[in-house]
């Protein structure tokens, strides 16, 4: 089986496989998997196989870190030659060349096959808000895909695809990535150009990366970072290199009675487990106060900051209000609730917010969280709309607005089979930090890669003889 980039790399460096023998396949694969809700538009076949021979073609080819690649793209991402619909037919246009970030990823001999499935404007946890419909879940048939990068997160999970690239506002690189068994990478912002993503917050947006493995996603996000001269929210952020001594990092838990499941019972006991072993893999575990860090999630859809989706989506409210989602048009539409005064108290408060989370992280390396408190259905989440999505963002919808980066990965796969995750989540920079950690926790799981039967092999790594006892704070 070749699905996982490392895997395909050694294909086509051997010989063994050529890139247009690996295009082809995904093609096959998404027709197989038979699922129209997981992308929106693909590349002609014959096209994308010409481009996979042509670029076989090149010379130091097998220098190029995503030789002959795969990859799907969500549907705010510009593609040239494909359309850009955000999930909103009445929206869409004609992109003239690629998003920096695809761009990037097609230098580094990347093959685009085709863009993913959404909900309409990035605005939803759950990916079952969009006329395209709801991608299948991957991993568990039933549960939601999660959002918004819903069908990013199946085509991974599904093996269409080695890499997709999601957008992460509020979780939307993470939770998808949980729900569907596989590793969501949210870089720090700006590290990654958001020249040609179509903005819901545009201060908060972030590409991210679905992939398999660890290692995948940093490929993908190593060819795709640095700072670019079209987007003014750009920086040039090192992104610094793995390190096996990662392992030793102190992490940052809530205590017991702070932790948020929604009386998911599975969940819970998902996350201790998760605790007991990272701590067997040398990490120490310390309690911090998380109340700090959910007042700052609240923020995010009480506060001003929905009004940054109205911003993108002005002129097609104005003139086709009944184009858009109705879940969709409800909650942008609330933005103009919002004043100028409401919005500066936000602002102020966030600061004060900022500050008693750098206090935390004076006292911890990066904090283990689980990716999403619980689980739902499609029929459950059809049912609670606004509430329901709302319960997925608990640990997630902080990270952007306080200037975060995280990585969620598979931690465990419950008893009634649904995939459980955690995310490590450190200060703007730590990306490698977190990757390096991450990849021995992922090895150590022992679960399949995605929706796959593959596995990865197990870190050779000198575990603690037994769990060290948790300091409180």
């Amino acid at each position: 089986m070749t699905d996982t980039v490392a895997a395909i790399l050694k294909a086509h460096r051997s010989g063994a496989l050529t890139p247009a023998d690996t295009v082809a396949r995904s093609f096959a694969r998404i027709r197989a998997h038979n699922d129209p809700a997981a992308f929106i538009s693909l590349r002609p076949e014959a096209e994308a196989v010409a481009e996979a021979r042509a670029l076989a073609g090149k010379r130091n080819k097998k220098n190029l870190p995503l030789y002959g690649v795969p990859v799907a793209i969500k549907d705010n991402i510009d593609v040239a030659g494909l359309p850009t619909t955000a999930a909103c037919p009445a929206f869409a246009y004609q992109p003239a060349r690629d998003a920096t970030c695809v761009a990037r990823l097609r230098a580094a001999g990347a093959i685009v096959i085709g863009k993913t499935n959404l909900d309409q404007f990035a605005t939803g946890l759950n990916g079952t808000r969009s006329p395209y419909g709801t991608p299948r879940n991957a991993f568990k048939p039933g549960l939601v895909p999660g959002g918004s990068s819903s069908g990013s997160a199946v085509a991974v999970a599904a093996g269409l695809v080695p890499i997709a690239l999601g957008t992460d506002t509020a979780g939307s690189g993470r939770v998808p990535a949980m729900l569907n068994n596989i590793v969501g990478l949210k870089p720090s912002l700006g590290s990654v150009s958001n020249y040609g993503v179509v903005p819901a917050c545009r201060t908060l947006d972030c590409v991210s990366v679905f992939a398999l493995t660890v290692d995948d996603a940093w490929a993908a996000f190593g060819a795709m970072a640095g700072a670019d001269a079209n987007d003014a929210f750009s920086r040039e952020l090192p992104i610094g290199k793995l390190n096996a001594a990662a392992a030793r990092l102190r992490l940052g838990v809530p205590a017991p009675g702070a932790r948020v499941f929604f009386n998911d019972k599975l969940a819970a006991a998902g996350y201790e487990a998760a605790i007991e072993r990272i701590e067997r893999l040398g990490a120490t575990v310390a309690e911090i106060d998380i109340e700090p860090f959910y007042e700052t999630a609240r923020l995010l859809y009480d506060g001003p900051w929905v009004a940054e989706r109205l911003v993108a989506t002005r002129s097609l409210l104005a003139s086709q209000p009944e184009a858009m989602h109705p879940i969709t048009r409800e909650i942008i539409v609330g933005a103009n609730r919002m004043t100028a005064a409401d919005t500066f108290a936000a602002f102020y408060k966030l600061e004060a917010l900022r500050r008693v989370a750098d206090h935390v992280f004076k006292q911890v390396d990066a904090l283990l969280l689980p990716t999403a408190p619980t689980v739902y259905t499609v029929d459950q989440m059809l049912a609670d709309p606004i509430q329901l999505n709302s319960r997925l963002g608990t640990y997630t919808n902080f990270v952007n607005l306080l200037d975060l980066c995280a990585l969620a990965l598979p931690a465990s796969v419950r008893q009634d089979g649904s995939p459980f995750g955690i995310t490590l989540i450190a200060p703007r920079g730590a990306d490698a930090r977190l990757a390096s950690l991450g990849r021995v926790f992922h090895a150590d799981a022992g679960l399949p890669l995605g929706a796959l039967t593959i596995k990865l092999p197990a870190p050779k790594i000198k575990r603690a003889s037994k769990p060290k006892p948790r300091r409180s704070r």
